[in-house]
C-alpha cells in the first residue's frame, strides 16, 4: 500500500489543521493506521492510532486536542488538530500498522507516507 499525507501548513498557536492520509489499494479497512511526528533533532514519536473497528489511541501530549478518524469508503485516515502549540511543530507521517491491537511502537508500522510539515508559530 502507498500512503499520501497532506494538509500541513503554517498556523498560529491556538489554531487548527486537519491532516489527511490517502491509501492506495483495496485493503485499507483491514489494517489499523497511525500518525507519528518527527521534529528536527528528535526521534519520531507516536501521535495517534485507529483500529480496524474504529477504536482510537492518542498520545498524552495531544489528548483532548487531536482526534484521529477514518473513512473506509475514501481509504483515508484523518488527524484533526485543534489548539495547536509551537511544540507540535514537526513533520507528520501516517503509516499502516502490522498489528491488530493498537500500538505506539513505530517499528510495528510500515508503508510510511512522505510526511507533511506542520509549523506552529507562537
Amino acid at each position: 500500500v502507498q500512503l499520501q499525507a497532506s494538509g500541513g501548513g503554517l498556523v498560529q498557536a491556538g489554531g487548527s489543521l486537519k491532516l489527511s492520509c490517502v491509501a492506495s489499494g483495496r485493503t485499507f479497512s483491514s489494517y489499523a493506521m497511525g500518525w507519528f511526528r518527527q521534529a528536527p533533532g528528535k526521534e519520531r514519536e507516536f501521535v495517534a492510532a485507529i483500529s480496524r473497528s474504529g477504536n482510537t489511541l492518542h498520545a498524552d501530549s495531544v489528548k483532548g486536542r487531536f482526534t484521529i478518524s477514518k473513512d473506509n469508503a475514501k481509504n483515508t485516515v484523518y488527524l484533526q488538530m485543534n489548539n495547536l502549540k509551537p511544540e507540535d511543530t514537526a513533520v507528520y507521517y501516517c503509516a499502516r500498522s502490522l498489528r491488530v491491537l493498537l500500538t505506539t511502537t513505530s517499528s510495528l508500522y510500515d508503508s510510511w507516507g512522505q510526511g507533511t510539515q506542520v509549523t506552529v508559530s507562537s
